[in-house]
C-alpha cells in the first residue's frame, strides 16, 4: 500500500491500515485540513465547495467521504459527478465557489485514487499553500461545525455541457471549418470521464464521424491508462486499417491529450502543445510557456512567429505562474497538457481537441504531414538510482560546475542546453533518483547525451 502527500495532492493506493493508503481516516483528515486552509484564506464569499471525480472504481467511495466531510466542517457541497479535471476547474469559477476538490490520480493505475486540490480560481494550490494543508493534517488542527452550521448538499449534472459551451464560445475555435472538413475521428477514452463528454464536444463540433475505444466509464481501465505510444496498441492498430483521419486519447481525467496520425503512427505528446500553440500564434502574436522537461520545437515555433519563448520549472503550478509574470498567450506541458488562457489556466484536453481540428481544417493537411511541419526532435527519459543518503543537491551542483561553459538553467534541478540537444536533471520529490530527460534530432544522439551524463553522475 502506498500513500503519497505532496503539495500537488494527497494520492495513494487504496485499502490497508490507516497511514498505509489512500483510505476512509486519511481521507477525512486531509479533506479536513484542506477546508480548514480555504476557511482561511479565501476572499470569495461564498461557502461553496466543488467536487468532481474521474470513473474510478473507488470513485464513489472517496467522494462519498469527501463530501461529508466538508459538510462537517460547514462548507455547501456542489457535487458534479463524473467530471474532468479541466471541467472541475472551470465549476469553480462559475460557481463564485471558494475551492474545489477533484478525485482522479490521473494517469495512475485503477487501483490508485487521489485529492487535486483547487483554490478560489480553480487553479491548483502553490507550494506555501499545500505545505500548509499537510501541516494542518499532520497536526490534526481542525474543528468541525456544530450542529446548526452543518453544510448543505447539492448534485449538479450540468457543468459537462457547461465547459464544451465554453470551447466552442472561443474566438479561434471555428466549428464551421470543422464540420466543413468532414473529419472522421476516432478516440480512446480508457473507460474514464472522456468516454462522456468527448463524444459530446465532437458532436457539437460537428464532427459526424467518431470511432469510440474503451468508452465506457466503467473505471476498469483496459490499459495502462497513461498515454504513451507503449500504451495504445489498440487505437494504433485501429488507426492503421484506415478510414479515420484523427486519433485521440486521453487519460483518465482528461487533462492530457495525445494524439494518433491517419497512419497509425503516433503524433508525438510532446508536439499537441507545439501545434496548439502554432495556430494561437499564427492568429494571437504573443509569449509562450512550456516546462523544462517539454521539447524545444515549442521554443522554435514560437521564435518563427517573432515572440518570447520562456520555460518554467516543472509541475503545472509553475507552468501557470511563469504564464501570468510572462503574459502568454498560450503555454502548457510536454505531456500532451495544453493550457489556453482565454479559456482557463488549467491543461484542458478539451480545448486541446477543438483547437487542434481547427488548425487542421484550415491547414487541409493530413495529420501526419502537419507533423512533418514541425522541427523534429527525439526525447530520451531516463532515471539514476542513488543510495537514499546520497546529497542530490551536491550531485547537481557539480554536473552543474562540469558543463559551466554551456547555457545554463537551474530553476528546477540542472537544465544544460548545447547549441543542438539538452539535457535536464532533476531530483524526484518522492524516491532517492534523479531523473535525466535529454532531447536530440535523433534518438539515438538524445540516448547517448543520457548515458553521457549518467556516467559522469555515477563517477562523482
Amino acid at each position: 500500500m502506498t500513500l503519497i502527500k505532496s503539495i500537488s495532492g494527497i494520492r495513494g493506493t487504496i485499502g490497508g491500515h490507516a497511514g498505509e493508503g489512500l483510505n476512509p481516516l486519511d481521507i477525512v483528515k486531509f479533506t479536513s485540513a484542506y477546508a480548514t486552509l480555504i476557511r482561511r484564506t479565501s476572499t470569495v464569499k461564498s461557502n461553496k465547495i466543488v467536487v468532481g471525480r474521474d470513473a474510478r472504481i473507488s470513485g464513489e467511495m472517496v467522494k462519498n467521504v469527501v463530501c461529508g466531510t466538508l459538510m462537517g466542517m460547514g462548507f455547501d457541497v456542489v457535487n458534479i459527478g463524473l467530471a474532468s479535471t479541466p471541467t472541475t476547474e472551470l465549476a469553480v469559477t462559475m460557481e463564485g465557489a471558494c475551492g474545489g476538490i477533484i478525485l482522479t490520480a490521473s494517469h495512475n493505475p485503477k487501483q490508485w485514487n487521489a485529492l487535486k486540490l483547487l483554490n478560489e480560481h480553480g487553479e491548483f494550490l502553490n507550494a506555501a499553500e499545500g505545505n500548509e494543508v499537510l501541516r494542518i493534517a499532520e497536526a490534526e488542527a481542525f474543528e468541525y461545525a456544530d450542529i446548526d452550521h452543518l453544510g448543505k448538499y447539492r448534485e449538479d449534472s450540468t457543468y459537462n455541457q457547461k465547459h464544451i459551451e465554453s470551447v466552442l464560445a472561443l474566438d479561434l475555435v471555428d466549428v464551421d471549418a470543422i464540420r466543413k472538413a468532414d473529419f472522421h475521428v476516432a478516440i480512446d477514452c480508457v473507460n474514464s470521464v472522456g468516454g462522456i463528454i468527448l463524444p459530446q464536444l465532437l458532436e457539437r463540433l460537428g464532427v459526424k464521424y467518431v470511432e469510440k475505444l474503451y468508452c465506457e466509464p466503467t473505471g476498469d481501465f483496459q490499459h495502462n491508462p497513461e498515454p504513451l505510444e507503449k500504451n495504445l496498441g489498440d487505437i494504433m492498430a485501429l488507426m492503421k486499417k484506415g478510414g479515420a483521419d484523427v486519433a485521440f486519447v486521453v487519460d483518465p481525467d482528461v487533462d492530457r491529450l495525445a494524439m494518433i496520425c491517419e497512419d497509425g503512427t503516433m503524433y508525438g505528446e510532446e508536439y499537441t502543445l507545439v501545434t496548439v500553440a502554432d495556430y494561437v500564434l499564427k492568429h494571437t502574436p504573443g509569449n509562450t510557456v512550456s516546462n523544462l522537461s517539454s521539447t524545444r520545437a515549442l521554443r522554435d515555433v514560437t521564435r518563427r512567429y517573432g515572440q518570447q519563448y520562456n520555460a518554467s520549472a516543472v509541475g503545472e503550478v509553475n507552468v501557470v505562474t511563469k504564464m501570468k509574470e510572462t503574459h502568454a498567450v498560450i503555454g502548457g506541458e510536454g505531456n500532451g497538457g495544453v493550457i489556453y488562457p482565454e479559456s482557463h489556466y488549467g491543461r484542458d484536453a478539451l480545448v486541446g481537441i477543438a483547437l487542434f481540428l481547427s488548425h487542421l481544417a484550415h491547414e487541409g493537411k493530413k495529420v501526419s504531414e502537419l507533423r512533418a511541419s514541425y522541427p523534429n526532435y527525439f526525447m530520451a527519459k531516463n532515471r539514476i538510482d542513488l543510495a537514499p543518503d546520497t546529497d542530490i543537491d551536491a550531485v547537481l551542483a557539480k554536473v552543474k560546475e562540469h558543463y559551466k561553459g554551456e547555457e545554463i538553467n537551474d530553476i528546477d534541478g540542472v537544465k544544460i542546453d548545447f547549441p543542438d540537444k539538452w539535457v535536464h536533471l532533476r531530483k524526484s520529490n518522492t524516491e532517492p533518483i534523479i531523473r535525466v530527460y535529454s532531447e536530440a534530432p535523433t534518438m539515438k544522439e538524445a540516448d547517448e547525451l543520457g548515458k553521457e551524463i549518467m556516467d559522469m553522475v555515477y563517477s562523482l
